[in-house]
């Protein structure tokens, strides 16, 4: 699990690219409340994507604080949540269960269920190889 800057990472390691700063591309300042203050915003999941299963839920109301973004797709990640503005705001690496990446931070929620769902899925046995 990729959470920010761990997701920007994992998509530039795998050949994509990032939005240096996501006002120039948005128009606005909603991704980051500035001087280190999360601000909140909502994110909408894919309903067959790895986390709205795990979550059980298409709509997030997520702690935020970040001013890079995906821009370009790296090689095996796949879109699976977006901001209302099309920011992308979670993936997942296809072929693998529970290699996900999120922009948001659900260690500042006052919910742990993105850890949950980590936990849980790491909890199933993976098929013999």
């Amino acid at each position: 699990m990729g959470i920010c800057r761990g997701l920007q990472l994992l998509n530039v390691v795998l050949g994509g690219t990032l939005h240096q700063h996501i006002p120039d591309v948005v128009g606005h300042e909603g991704h980051s409340g500035g001087d280190g203050i999360f601000t909140r915003h909502e994110v909408h999941l894919h309903p067959r994507c790895v986390l709205a299963r795990a979550l059980n839920r298409t709509t997030l109301d997520v702690p935020s604080l970040h001013h890079q973004a995906i821009d370009q797709l790296g090689d095996g990640l796949s879109a699976c949540g977006w901001a209302d503005d099309g920011l992308i705001e979670a993936v997942e690496l296809e072929g693998h269960p529970f290699t996900v990446g999120v922009q948001w931070h659900p260690e500042a929620d006052e919910g742990l269920d993105v850890f949950a769902a980590l936990v849980s899925a790491a909890a199933i046995p993976s098929p013999a190889m």
